[in-house]
């Protein structure tokens, strides 16, 4: 029923989903770009139900208290406190490898602002778990989620494989164009 829903919803506001999902593939790091605006988590959670996916996010750790904390989890939320000085890379790799199954949807920018570069913690996270890394476009301009059929695999040339990551989603229109990738 809620993955009919979902379909639903997606269907109604326009929006398609093309590509492939892996999930054949038991561990990985799923980037989302680009990250605008608190919408790309209502289309996220819709496409996750609609096509009924195993994946995961981080959140911040005040979000998973209160009234709301159950249905953050329920969503599939790993709750992060950013307020403490901790090693998250090496945290999240310990969550990697104490699952025998986790996607780990992340947003490579890091925050819903402009940015220039991507932040490093999702390939850091790829890296150290030895995880592959799954690319998954939200394109607002022609309402598209798309998941790239072919894994990305970190190398030992971190500043040759973010500018591949770079390209790969920089001309995609946010659901704020004037934030993103810039």
């Amino acid at each position: 029923m809620l993955a009919q829903l979902s379909a639903w919803l997606l269907r109604l506001w326009g929006w398609k989903v093309t590509g492939q999902y892996p999930r054949h593939v038991p561990k990985l790091v799923l980037i989302v770009a680009p990250h605008t605006s608190n919408w790309d988590f209502v289309v996220g959670v819709l496409v996750k139900w609609a096509y009924r996916l195993r994946a995961n996010y981080v959140g911040k750790h005040t979000l998973f208290k209160g009234p709301f904390g159950a249905l953050f989890r329920w969503l599939g939320g790993i709750p992060v406190d950013r307020t403490r000085r901790s090693n998250f890379v090496a945290a999240m790799a310990d969550v990697f490898r104490q699952r025998d199954y986790l996607h780990l949807v992340l947003a490579p920018e890091g925050t819903r602002k402009k940015v220039e570069r991507f932040r490093t913690g999702f390939y850091h996270i790829a890296r150290t778990a030895t995880v592959p890394i799954a690319l998954c476009k939200f394109d607002w301009g022609k309402k598209e989620v798309h998941f790239e059929p072919q894994l990305f695999f970190p190398t030992d040339n971190e500043s040759k494989d973010l500018a591949y990551l770079w390209n790969y989603f920089k001309d995609l229109v946010g659901r704020n164009p004037a934030q993103g990738i810039a």
